[in-house]
């Protein structure tokens, strides 16, 4: 036979309330009641903010989308900063910590020439900014709002890019010092740049090929970005000689940029005696541009480190007349001689021409 014990126990009620007097368990009802009431009007008040913060979210979402709405102001990253807005000293006013993004704060330089400071990066993930990228930004707040493509001259995009040349070193006869010197300098440090690094040998930035017209400069360049699997950027020395100031060295940066951008590249410059001639007192704005140009050269050559992925090839057929600057250690210190080719090599680059001709013997 159940006890009371047992039905209560079925019944979900606890030992310690069949202990109690009826005026406890009146009591404790009432302490239940008002438990029950303190948190209904808990959820109530929760859902209430719910409700707030999803009309807060849709409203922001309408200001991102009119921010957003095209034309933006083009910026470029001039800086970006560590700043900790606990850091920051408060003018009398309440300053809202949570608002303000703690870590990456940046100063920006507009198309107008105009520079800013921004406490509040913007949309973008300041972990994906650097200096120098371009940026859109709001035209009234200037908070940025989305990254732009890298921004290069025209002319630099119109030069002769061939993101994989197909020329081997069998395409090419009667130089097989040149080819074994250019592979030491050029092909080594790009295909295995690992062991350079554990010998601590520094390869050569660039290389200078010189020799008469037709020996075959161009076409080592090319077979050596075709071995090396990188893009191949040709430039000519007449190119960078522009009309306007600035316009020559702005050429130069840009076509470094576009390498770097694409590498491993090589950057192949022809003719570079018509920019890289010796330096001389003159009073011609040409002639000053001329050699503005050559010190963006110099420049480039000297802002990135030899074992990155690109090098620099260049040619001439006039090495005497080349600045000194131009071929000191570090920058284009390998120089290669070609020379006219011998019986030999004459006889060599008769059969790679004549290989696909049906002659008869």
């Amino acid at each position: 036979m159940a006890t009371v014990w047992d039905e209560a126990e079925q019944d979900g009620i606890g030992e310690e309330v069949l202990k109690m007097s009826t005026e406890e368990i009146i009591q404790r009802t009432r302490l239940l009641d008002s438990e029950i009431k303190i948190m209904k009007s808990e959820v109530l008040r929760v859902t209430h903010e719910l409700q707030a913060m999803k009309d807060k979210i849709k409203e922001n979402s309408e200001k991102i989308k009119v921010n957003k709405t095209l034309p933006y102001l083009v910026s470029n990253v001039i800086e970006l900063l560590d700043v900790d807005p606990n850091d920051q000293e408060e003018d009398g006013a309440n300053i809202d910590l949570d608002s303000q993004r703690k870590g990456k704060c940046a100063v920006i330089k507009t198309s107008t020439r105009q520079t800013y400071f921004l406490p509040v990066i913007g949309l973008v993930d300041a972990e994906k900014l650097k200096p120098g990228d371009l940026v859109g930004v709001n035209k009234d707040s200037y908070l940025i709002l989305e990254t732009l493509p890298t921004e290069y001259d025209s002319r630099v995009k119109a030069m002769e890019v061939d993101e994989r040349p197909t020329e081997q070193y069998s395409d090419i006869g009667g130089l097989d010092k040149q080819i074994q010197e250019l592979v030491e300098a050029i092909v080594l440090p790009m295909n295995h740049k690992e062991k350079f690094e554990n010998l601590g040998i520094q390869p050569p930035k660039g290389v200078l090929m010189y020799g008469p017209p037709g020996t075959g400069k161009t076409l080592l360049a090319r077979a050596c970005a075709a071995q090396t699997k990188a893009t191949f950027l040709k430039l000519a020395g007449p190119q960078l000689v522009q009309m306007f100031i600035g316009d020559g060295a702005k050429l130069v940066r840009d076509a470094f940029a576009l390498a770097k951008e694409k590498a491993p590249s090589i950057i192949f410059i022809d003719e570079l005696d018509a920019i890289g001639t010796k330096r001389f007192d003159s009073e011609k704005a040409g002639d000053r541009e001329v050699q503005r140009t050559m010190l963006e050269l110099l420049n480039q050559l000297d802002g990135f480190q030899p074992n990155t992925q690109v090098k620099v090839i260049a040619a001439t057929n006039r090495v005497d007349i080349l600045d000194p600057a131009l071929l000191r250690s570090g920058r284009l210190d390998r120089k290669i001689e070609f020379p006219m080719p011998n019986e030999e090599a004459r006889a060599r680059i008769m059969q790679i021409h004549s290989r696909k001709m049906n002659v008869r013997a």
